[in-house]
């Protein structure tokens, strides 16, 4: 006795096994490429950051080329160790003598280590957990982060308000770069439209992240009683659905900045004046 088949049913037929050790996925496109890119670009990013920030040189341009232009890596610059010039405000780690930027890194960089964007984005390249959507995890087991280190990754909230002092420092630093020492004016440089890209694209990245606006739109029962909120909500909303492109876009502009930065001050080029 045979039954009838329904005709509204298509049988789907698997060539292969559903996944498992010996079959990891059965995608077919370039899966590996995402999380290659993203290996390559972030070693890049910390083989250079890394060099930059011990080898504690050509991080300023002072007045003895007109120009006030500091890396992003160096700033605030609060050791006693800071090249003159370079420390605007107070000195304030009379006791540090080795290079000033490693004060200021940990800010930045545990607020780029614990955002959920880069979080992905390196389970995937580094730890292949997993490696892409509907590939196979590189792991036998998953605990996901609820364990130490991993449990830590929590404390980005709190991460995110330490960058953003670090943001109003760097827009400050934009702005001082528009002064000419020695030339008793302000003008603009290929290095101040630098430093000002640089600051802009850092506040992008920071009130683009799911904290931001979480911060704006979260425990909110009814919009309806929190309007300035709601505003606040509905204008990072479609920011935060370009966090990806803020995140990579920010990282490698600033270490462009530092560069340029490292450049100038070294005299391997100048820095045009525009007027």
């Amino acid at each position: 006795m045979t039954t009838a088949q329904d005709p509204t049913i298509t049988p789907v037929v698997i060539g292969s096994a559903r996944g498992g050790p010996d079959v990891p996925t059965l995608r077919k496109d370039r899966w590996w490429l995402q999380p290659t890119i993203t290996v390559t670009v972030l070693t890049i990013f910390i083989v250079y950051s890394t060099w930059a920030v011990f080898v504690n040189k050509d991080y300023y341009v002072g007045a003895a080329l007109h120009r006030d232009l500091i890396s992003p890596f160096y700033s605030p610059c609060l050791a006693a160790s800071c090249v003159p010039g370079a420390n605007h405000s107070s000195v304030i780690a009379h006791w540090w003598h080795i290079t000033p930027a490693l004060i200021v890194m940990g800010g930045p960089l545990g607020f780029r280590l614990t955002c959920y964007y880069y979080r992905r984005a390196y389970y995937r390249g580094f730890w292949q957990s997993p490696p892409n959507c509907a590939v196979a995890d590189g792991h036998r087991a998953y605990t996901g982060e609820s364990r130490f280190p991993l449990i830590l990754q929590n404390i980005h909230r709190y991460f995110f308000f330490l960058g953003l002092v670090f943001n109003v420092i760097l827009t400050i630093d934009a702005v001082v770069a528009f002064r000419e020492p020695g030339q008793g004016g302000i003008g603009v440089s290929v290095g101040t439209l630098v430093l000002c890209v640089n600051a802009i694209l850092l506040w992008l990245y920071s009130i683009s992240c799911h904290a931001a606006r979480h911060l704006c739109g979260g425990h909110v029962r009814k919009f309806s009683d929190k309007p300035v909120r709601h505003r606040l909500w509905r204008i990072l909303t479609p920011l935060n659905a370009r966090h990806m492109q803020f995140a990579w876009m920010s990282l490698i502009f600033v270490g462009f900045t530092d560069l340029y930065v490292r450049l100038v001050a070294s005299g391997a080029i100048t820095d045009p004046k525009l007027f």
